[in-house]
């Protein structure tokens, strides 16, 4: 599970720009056999560009999931919850979740999601993760650090 702004990118208005190693870390679960889900919250106008951006930046194919309606771009953290509850029913379970903002790391704990296999990535520019009620087991500075973490996962 990948939050995309501020998470694949180095900050949530660096919607164009990729974050160094991103791609390669997402890549480790998809040639271990796991499905990849996107799930941003992204504004309307700017989702159109998604599936080009990832696919020009090396992300392996996943389920893309945005806001559909005012209600979805209204509440960010329910949004992504609804999303990872129609997957949980379906009988998937999660290995991990990515995120920057507390919406990210809200739905992860409602969708069921152990807090030892969510991950916060520190945004560009700032001096922490957010947020300060610490909902997920590290705070990363770069993706670059969590690959041997990855391999680890993948391996279980």
């Amino acid at each position: 599970m990948f939050d995309i702004d501020g998470t694949l990118t180095p900050k949530p208005i660096a919607f164009l720009s990729v974050r160094e190693h991103a791609a390669s870390a997402v890549r480790l679960y998809a040639d271990s056999g796991y499905k990849i889900i996107y799930l941003s919250a992204r504004v309307r106008i700017l989702q159109s560009g998604i599936p080009d951006w990832l696919k020009q930046n090396h992300f392996p194919e996943g389920s893309i999931h945005v806001p559909q309606s005012l209600a979805d771009s209204s509440d960010h953290a329910a949004f992504k919850a609804r999303i990872l509850k129609q997957y949980s029913d379906k009988g998937w379970s999660f290995v991990a979740a990515y995120g920057d903002s507390t919406s990210d790391f809200e739905a992860y704990a409602a969708a069921g999601i152990k807090q030892d296999r969510v991950f916060a990535l520190q945004r560009e520019g700032a001096t922490a993760c957010e947020p300060e009620a610490v909902l997920w087991s590290a705070c990363l500075n770069s993706w670059n650090e969590h690959q041997i973490k990855i391999g680890q996962i993948v391996q279980r």
